[in-house]
């Protein structure tokens, strides 16, 4: 059975170009893409998506580096990945979420840094398990754009336009 899990390729990936490499990376993982698409991040979006650090010093910051406040770049790239240890294979491959400690041939310990300010500049997300893949991807995708069925869903009426919702 498949597994999937959420990537963010995170608004300083985007200011240094580092898309396709990171995509290059993440194909070592031999699982296939099933969902992608560049969102401009509200703040509602970065602080539901966060909000496991709320009451963390930097959230404010991190918040701010979500929407792009940091890097003059107000996307990011969401991604789903399935397949076989689908978190495993792309957390192995982004590496320790602190660049520092990331091993230098990982993604972020090739490509983040730490600012000044202490906030991560890790250029990508991976989801840490299961249960927060599933509510990442609940969040961050619509069922219609994601090209296997992850999870339960319910025809949602009335609607103009049919389509589906999550299922609780």
């Amino acid at each position: 059975m498949g597994q999937a899990v959420l990537i963010l390729i995170k608004p300083d990936g985007l200011k240094k170009s580092l898309t396709g490499n990171i995509l290059t990376r993440l194909s070592e993982s031999k699982l296939e893409i099933v969902a992608a698409k560049m969102v401009r991040v509200s703040k509602a979006l970065a602080e539901e998506h966060y909000k496991h650090l709320k009451d963390k010093p930097f959230f404010g910051e991190i918040i701010q580096y979500l929407q792009g406040d940091l890097h003059d770049r107000k996307k990011v790239m969401a991604l789903v990945y399935w397949g076989n240890d689908a978190i495993t294979k792309c957390r192995d491959l982004a590496g320790a979420t602190n660049p520092e400690e990331a091993e230098s041939t990982s993604i972020r310990g090739s490509y983040g840094r730490i600012t000044t300010n202490g906030v991560y500049e890790n250029v990508v997300h991976v989801s840490s398990n299961d249960s927060e893949a599933e509510r990442e991807i609940k969040l961050w995708f619509s069922p219609e754009e994601i090209i296997v069925d992850l999870y339960a869903t319910k025809d949602e009426l009335p609607k103009l336009v049919p389509g589906k919702v999550w299922a609780k």
